[in-house]
C-alpha cells in the first residue's frame, strides 16, 4: 500500500469545481483533480428524496494532507456538508507515485 489516496467530491456548478480544483493545486493539497461534468447524485437530504446534475472531482493527494484537503474544502464551498471520502491507493505506475511525490509536499 502506497500514502498516497484518491478522494472525491461533488460540487453544483462548474464554476465551483474550477474553484475548488485549482485551490487544491495552488495549495499543493492535489497533484491533480479531474473535473467530471453530468454527474448525477440521488440522495436523501433532509427527509426528501433528491436527484441534481452535479460535477465530479477526482483528486489525488496523499493521506498525512487529508485533514488540511478536507478543511480548505469545507471553508470554500457551497454545500452545507460537502461530499468527501478518500480511498487508499494501492499501487500504481511506479512513474506516476513518483511524479505525484514530486508535485505534492514532503510528507512531515
Amino acid at each position: 500500500m502506497t500514502d498516497k489516496i484518491v478522494a472525491f467530491t461533488t460540487c453544483e456548478t462548474q464554476e465551483e469545481a474550477a474553484r475548488v480544483a485549482r485551490m487544491l493545486i495552488e495549495k499543493k493539497l492535489a497533484a491533480c483533480v479531474n473535473v467530471v461534468s453530468s454527474v448525477r447524485s440521488v440522495y436523501r437530504w433532509k427527509e426528501n428524496i433528491e436527484d441534481s446534475p452535479e460535477l465530479l472531482l477526482i483528486i489525488k493527494s496523499r493521506r498525512d494532507l487529508f485533514d488540511t484537503l478536507k478543511a480548505e474544502i469545507a471553508k470554500i464551498h457551497s454545500y452545507e456538508i460537502p461530499e468527501l471520502v478518500a480511498l487508499p491507493i494501492l499501487d500504481g505506475s511506479t512513474e506516476y507515485l513518483a511524479w505525484l511525490d514530486r508535485e505534492l509536499p514532503r510528507a512531515e
